[in-house]
């Protein structure tokens, strides 16, 4: 997909380049600026379609309208959406990239305007005089000061956009980013300064032409590939039976003039590109505001080991559907900063209780986990609901979709979750709980990879719950549970005689991921499966590299996935 986009704005850049080096209304300006007209323009065309296309990715409830609607049937169209942030990292560096060609062209015109400065062109000219500065073309004009200033948001931006930070610190991530609105701003009145200017009297003043108001001429010669363009600009040989008058030198003669050449700007085509996305964007944020200004009621905290925290609470008319995740902002940690957390329960028509699980391993989580529990050092404790009053106020938006909704539209589906990427199935498992007829899912393959034994204590009575459930109706094959403990002293177990059903199922090591797929495609003969996949990226690549080989079962795999990137 990104070879494919990056081709797209190559092709873009390669049209746009040739537009500006052989339209003739563009003709006076290239004999001034040169290459640097053409690059900085082609570069500003991809600019303009990646700025435009950049916002649409982080309209997450369009994102989980077009998922829900009937309008979006194919499920193959529905996994495009799952792209979404890789669309949007794409376009962030499409944009970076191009800017840096950009700049650079503009600094190339910024000389050129001032050393080919021309007296005649009065109105084309961006410099006052020959030989002026070229930095106060940067410095002293909206134009370039506010490209500047670009350049620096840019810079931020995609700084604090590396792995390295936003593992590091978030909230710079967060922060930096943020000032993608400033971006936008500056991009409205950068484009507003006019300063390439095209010809619009072409048939008044073709190029090139002999001017007889004028005392001296300057032999101008209209380049070849404006004569194969425009064969009535051309020049024709003078008469024979006629003198030839003392201007025309070499015996030939141009059409001649019937006014000086007149010079417009552009009309700023950007606030056609960005404007209907940034409102989109700034209504979607005013709609998100609006439906979670009302603080929810947390009805329970419970402290899970290995730093695990879940929150389960209640809010009035929410509906979510397992596998999406909400997007949790709590003033008191943060004023400004917010964070998403996948649904590990989901609100139904017996219960409207929902919950998520987070880790604790940041500043925020830290932070919220100290707000939300009366004492931080204790292994667990529940907080009954009429303690609420303790509780700090936390504001919920969201819903939104994610890939792990579609794990219940599968005959047959395969979930992989590496420690804390189990939370995405946890609603599944628990939608499943409560019902599992009405779903096209008859088959459950449930692989989950944690480093200590502890970590499975977070979800081991739901899965405890499932199994003897779907024992009692028969239905012992539904779920096929494996756990994987990847680093162990010896052999160990979940503590607990009501866990006995998973030791069953605890093994030591790391999945062989090839014969676990090779073995589910032979019990699945011509099938098509769902993969989905929530943890560490090694994971993801193997599963997606063995995803798209073929086997000697007719089973195909159709891979979906979320990391932690």
């Amino acid at each position: 997909f990104q070879f494919f986009w990056l081709s797209l704005n190559v092709w873009l850049f390669g049209k746009t380049f040739l537009l500006y080096n052989q339209g003739l209304q563009y003709y006076y300006l290239h004999q001034m600026l040169g290459l640097g007209l053409c690059i900085s323009r082609a570069s500003a065309s991809v600019l303009n379609l990646n700025c435009c296309l950049v916002l649409l990715p982080m309209c997450r409830v369009l994102l989980a309208f077009l998922r829900g609607s009937q309008k979006v049937a194919s499920k193959k169209t529905r996994r495009l959406l799952d792209k979404s942030k890789t669309f949007h990292v794409t376009c962030g560096v499409t944009i970076c990239i191009f800017s840096a060609l950009h700049v650079a062209a503009h600094l190339v015109n910024a000389l050129n305007f001032s050393e080919n400065y021309n007296e005649e062109f009065v109105t084309l000219n961006a410099a006052n005089y020959r030989g002026e500065d070229p930095r106060k073309l940067l410095f002293a004009t909206v134009p370039g000061l506010t490209g500047v200033l670009m350049v620096l948001v840019l810079f931020l931006m995609c700084t604090a956009s590396t792995y390295a930070i936003r593992v590091s610190n978030y909230d710079i991530f967060w922060y930096t980013h943020n000032l993608f609105f400033v971006f936008y701003m500056l991009l409205m009145l950068h484009v507003s300064g006019g300063v390439l200017k095209f010809q619009t009297n072409l048939e008044e003043h073709p190029p090139g032409c002999f001017n007889p108001n004028k005392t001296l001429q300057h032999n101008l010669s209209v380049p070849k590939a404006f004569e194969e363009l425009f064969p009535d600009y051309t020049t024709e040989p003078f008469p024979e039976d006629l003198a030839a008058p003392e201007p025309f030198v070499q015996n030939t003669f141009m059409r001649v003039c019937s006014e000086e050449p007149k010079f417009q700007s552009h009309f700023p085509e950007t606030w056609f590109w960005i404007s209907g996305p940034l409102c989109l964007y700034c209504v979607e944020r005013l709609y998100r505001y609006i439906r979670s200004n009302k603080p929810v009621t947390i009805t329970s905290v419970i402290s899970h080991p290995s730093n695990v925290l879940e929150v389960r609470m209640m809010k009035e008319d929410f509906e979510a559907r397992p596998g999406q995740y909400v997007i949790l902002h709590c003033p008191r940690v943060s004023a400004l900063e917010s964070h998403p957390f996948t649904l590990t329960m989901c609100p139904t028509d017996t219960k409207a209780t929902f919950g998520v699980h987070l880790k604790v391993v940041g500043d925020w989580t830290e932070r919220f986990r100290d707000l939300l529990l009366l004492h931080s050092n204790q292994d667990t404790e529940i907080l009954p609901i009429y303690q609420q009053r303790r509780y700090p106020k936390l504001y919920v938006d969201g819903p939104f979709g994610s890939p792990f909704e579609e794990s219940l539209n599968y005959e047959v589906s395969l979930c992989v979750a590496g420690g804390i990427g189990v939370t995405p199935f946890a609603s599944v498992l628990n939608t499943l709980l409560d019902d599992w007829k009405c779903y096209k899912l008859r088959r459950l393959y449930f692989v989950w990879v944690c480093r200590d034994i502890e970590s499975f204590r977070w979800f081991a009575d739901l899965l405890c719950m499932l199994h003897n459930k779907l024992w009692q109706e028969n239905r012992p094959d539904y779920i096929n549970i494996q756990l994987y403990l990847s680093q162990t002293d010896g052999i160990q177990k979940i503590i607990g005689e009501k866990y006995q059903a998973l030791n069953s199922r605890l093994l030591i090591g790391r999945p062989r991921w090839k014969l676990l797929l090779d073995d589910i495609a032979k019990c699945n003969r011509r099938k098509t499966i769902g993969v989905f996949c929530c943890g560490p990226n090694k994971i993801s690549k193997i599963l997606h590299k063995l995803s798209n080989s073929s086997n000697s079962y007719g089973t195909r795999f159709e891979y979906n996935k979320e990391s932690f990137s």
